[in-house]
């Protein structure tokens, strides 16, 4: 089955760190409780300085993006290892950041909690496109199109199964790594 995934996208710089992806004070949610989890999607990005970001990442009154795709720069994700980064943004409902390069500890807990794909762009992205602009991912060919130009992405290779199965502790299941959970 062939797996794409259109949505307008939401445009972010360099260095975005997790501190701007979910705030310090908004880590006393606790993901595993739904009401919590959905809690932590709604302060998505709310650390991003409106005065370089005046679109709003998540409506007011609203726990969902319609930004499915992120666009990002340089080493999305650094400064603190805090699992929520990856988390929020998937409650958030984005399925997909596709940037220029990624702290590690975002990249493998993004795999580890299934939450969403971390794809790693060939070009600077953010120079062609605008928040808004509509972009399809398409996972068997490896590339995103942004208003009708097509860009290769770098294969996710073996992480691609571990976040279909929705984490490291569930693909270990499925794999029989682990036991089944009873």
């Amino acid at each position: 089955m062939a797996k794409r995934i259109t949505s307008p996208v939401y445009v972010v710089g360099d260095n975005i760190d997790t501190d701007q992806i979910i705030p310090a004070q908004y880590l006393t949610l606790v993901p595993t409780i739904p009401d919590e989890y959905e809690k932590l999607g709604s302060y998505a990005m709310v650390g991003l300085p409106d005065d370089l970001y005046p679109s709003r990442f998540i409506p007011e009154n609203s726990s969902k993006t319609e930004y499915k795709i992120v666009i990002a720069g340089k080493n999305f994700g650094c400064g603190s290892s805090r699992e929520h980064a990856p988390i929020a943004l998937g409650a958030a409902g984005v399925e997909v950041v596709v940037a220029e390069s990624y702290a590690r500890i975002f990249f493998r807990n993004s795999v580890a909690t299934g939450e969403l794909y971390p794809y790693e762009s060939r070009e600077r992205l953010l120079d062609v496109c605008r928040t808004g602009d509509l972009a399809t991912v398409d996972f068997d060919n490896d590339t995103v199109t942004i208003n009708d130009h097509e860009f290769t992405l770098k294969p996710m290779g073996d992480v691609r199964p571990v976040i279909e199965a929705g984490g490291i502790f569930n693909y270990a299941r499925q794999t029989g790594m682990i036991p089944a959970k009873a």
